[in-house]
């Protein structure tokens, strides 16, 4: 084992997920994560706070990119666009498909990762919200709005990661967008 190479905390989100399909998540342990990435068990603390978290480690980020989006979004804006512009900075940074496919695979196969992917979710469309009740948007337009983006996102994240799916991820939660405004628009 190397004393330091760059990229610890991308080598063992990398070597986690490589085990979790090869093994399954509850089979694999932290040790053998951090021995396929070439580090100790005690730099892979030092970067997540257990096995689980290696797959959430950028949630910090979409909530950062969230709350800038939607805070320099032009004036004026309906609550809808203020989400949009969120959901567009997000988008951008999923570039990896087939790495988000593979962790998808891995969530969806444990019962533990999908309530924290579900955790996680929530975090976010919190996080919407207050960035919307910051741009002025009244309650209970401002919960609505942010939970209707995420599951906006969350339905054009999963069609982005199925087999075969050549759309980017930003095709993918406009189109979904376009059905949910679709399904709304219908009379009383």
């Amino acid at each position: 084992m190397g004393r330091w190479e760059p990229n610890a905390r991308e080598r063992l989100a990398q070597a986690a997920l490589e085990l979790y399909g090869e093994r399954g998540y509850e089979q694999t342990t932290v040790a053998e994560i951090a021995r396929r990435a070439g580090l100790t068990e005690r730099t892979y603390f030092r970067h997540y706070a257990d096995k689980r978290e290696v797959l959430f480690g950028g949630s910090e980020a979409l909530r950062e990119l969230l709350v800038n989006a939607v805070a320099e979004a032009p004036e004026p804006a309906a609550p809808m666009d203020l989400v949009v512009a969120g959901l567009d900075a997000v988008c951008a940074v999923f570039t990896d498909r087939e790495w988000c496919r593979r962790r998808q695979a891995v969530v969806m196969a444990n019962a533990e990762l999908r309530e924290r992917e579900l955790i996680k979710l929530a975090s976010l469309a919190a996080t919407l919200a207050e960035a919307l009740r910051g741009r002025g948007v009244p309650e209970p337009a401002a919960s609505l709005a942010s939970e209707a983006g995420i599951a906006v996102f969350k339905v054009g994240f999963e069609r982005w990661v199925a087999p075969a799916e050549e759309r980017t991820l930003a095709q993918l939660v406009r189109e979904s967008l376009e059905e949910l405004r679709a399904v709304t628009a219908g009379g009383d």
